[in-house]
């Protein structure tokens, strides 16, 4: 079709692991190597090892329309990062095949494309040149470029000098001002102040606005949401779903919270614990039932353990940590334990909406006997992702600041002349 920027089908990538691909500079490297492996099998041939193989990618097909914004979405080792070679022209496929209609520019990590013993501005026109572009066209896109990057002080100084934050600027600002047809963009909010992080979101959002094709890997949900208008999830190579951005994320967010937010062991035997206590199961659970929790749903944690010692006193203590691991709380069931009878025990814990941030968090469990003895300790016990609520968002896509995001009640007052105040209350909205 005469409006398709990208179409691949079939495509598979296969890496060699476990053995050394060794490439030979001379007829005398390849006899000596051929001679110490016929050595090898005729003095130990039990020992040897066939090669493994691992599939990064297996059978992905898409196609991309010219102006279309696609998100590539999936947990890690998903192929998402292999996928941007393949369409950068990085690596080849292993099977299938990819046709790319227009110039591309890409940006899949830090200072990609740039010569270190070139000046920043020599790496400018370099890029420029491999997109095809004029030496006029590069100037008049240079000013731009460097006034983005905010490196003006340095642009003649050799880009090896360069602080990861100075390339990861000046790499977007070429990837995004030089004017591909196709622009394939990997993580860009992995690394930046939130400042820069802003100044790029509205970038591509410009870029998008203006009818240009785009990919972009994230694993902000929250930029994905508001710059793509399809998404494609990929999972352990293969495409899981494929579709417009909020059927593909809230499918996402309901396998991740499946996979991690539950966790059983149905027999005392083979559960974890000792002779004290053994954990049955823990899990996490929307207060309305709904499949994702967001900065607004109340949840609970619920625990079970069999106490396998009667009139023993137990006392849970959860630990909840962020994805940068800062303790957000740490709360305790009970301040004062009973005595128990022998067998299975559930406790629960609501979390009230409008307090947690958005982001993922993982919970510790600590078993405490009399309050002061830890009798059994399970790090990471949980995994789970809250969601940003997009009727919060007013224009902003990166991180919130702070650990939690609480929505506390305010008063609005007007002031008359006589300094009398007449006031209603006002939802806080973080």
């Amino acid at each position: 079709m005469s409006d398709l920027a990208i179409a691949a089908s079939g495509v598979g990538k296969r890496y060699r692991i476990g053995t050394a691909q060794v490439q030979h500079n001379t007829l005398r490297d390849a006899l000596a190597s051929s001679t110490r492996r016929l050595w090898s099998s005729m003095t130990s041939p039990g020992d040897r090892a066939e090669p493994d193989h691992f599939w990064a990618l297996q059978d992905v097909s898409f196609q991309l329309r010219q102006g279309e914004v696609l998100g590539i979405i999936g947990s890690n080792g998903a192929g998402k990062s292999t996928l941007l070679k393949i369409l950068s022209r990085i690596t080849e496929p292993t099977t299938g095949e990819i046709a790319i209609r227009g110039r591309v520019g890409s940006l899949l990590e830090v200072g990609t494309g740039f010569h270190s013993e070139l000046t920043g501005r020599e790496n400018i026109f370099l890029n420029g040149a491999i997109l095809g572009m004029t030496r006029q066209e590069i100037r008049g896109k240079f000013d731009e470029i460097v006034d983005f990057a905010e490196i003006d002080r340095f642009i003649d100084t050799p880009v090896k000098h360069y602080s990861s934050g100075m390339y990861l600027r000046l790499g977007f600002a070429v990837a995004a001002h030089l004017e591909p047809e196709i622009l394939i963009v990997d993580e860009v909010l992995a690394v930046g102040d939130a400042d820069f992080q802003r100044k790029c979101l509205g970038k591509m959002g410009s870029i998008a606005v203006g009818g240009r094709t785009v990919v972009f890997v994230s694993h902000n949900l929250d930029a994905v949401q508001a710059l793509c208008t399809r998404a494609l999830l990929l999972d352990e190579g293969r495409v899981l779903s494929d579709g417009p951005t909020h059927q593909v994320l809230e499918q996402y967010a309901k396998s991740r919270l499946d996979s991690v937010s539950r966790k059983s062991w149905p027999e005392p035997q083979s559960a974890p614990g000792n002779d004290t206590v053994r954990l049955k199961g823990a899990r996490i659970l929307a207060e309305d039932g709904a499949d994702t929790i967001d900065v607004r749903t109340p949840f609970r944690l619920e625990f079970e353990y069999w106490n396998l010692v009667p009139d023993t006193r137990l006392s849970l203590s959860v630990h909840v940590y962020n994805h940068h691991g800062v303790r957000i709380f740490n709360v305790g069931s009970t301040k004062e334990p009973t005595s128990q009878p022998a067998g299975l025990v559930r406790e629960t814990c609501s979390v009230p909406g409008d307090l947690m941030n958005s982001g993922t968090y993982h919970l510790e469990l600590i078993v405490l006997r009399d309050q002061t003895e830890a009798v059994l300790k399970f790090e990471d016990l949980l995994v789970w992702e809250i969601a940003d609520n997009p009727d919060l968002r007013a224009g902003w896509y990166g991180e919130w600041p702070g650990a939690v995001r609480p929505n506390l009640p305010w008063r609005i007052d007007r002031i008359d002349e006589d300094g009398e105040a007449t006031g209603r209350d006002a939802a806080g909205v973080p």
